[in-house]
């Protein structure tokens, strides 16, 4: 389990120390993972999931190399 730490620098408010903590925690994806653990997914939907989040991908890659090659 990873933790998020920022180092308060000199003469820095709290303000941009939290603003500097909030963004470190997009990067890091911390809250996306908290609301995705919220609620027990069955081992099905995480196979749906993912599946569907494959085809998507797939799908989005094809439709690149199609437009690069004409």
């Amino acid at each position: 389990m990873r933790v998020t730490k920022v180092v308060v620098e000199d003469g820095e408010s709290f303000d941009s120390l939290l603003r500097r903590f909030n963004k470190r925690v997009q990067g890091d994806r911390v809250m996306s993972e908290v609301r995705r653990r919220r609620f027990f997914e069955k081992p099905s939907v995480v196979r749906k999931r993912k599946k569907a989040a494959k085809l998507r991908k797939s799908r989005r890659q094809s439709y690149k190399d199609q437009r690069g090659n004409t």
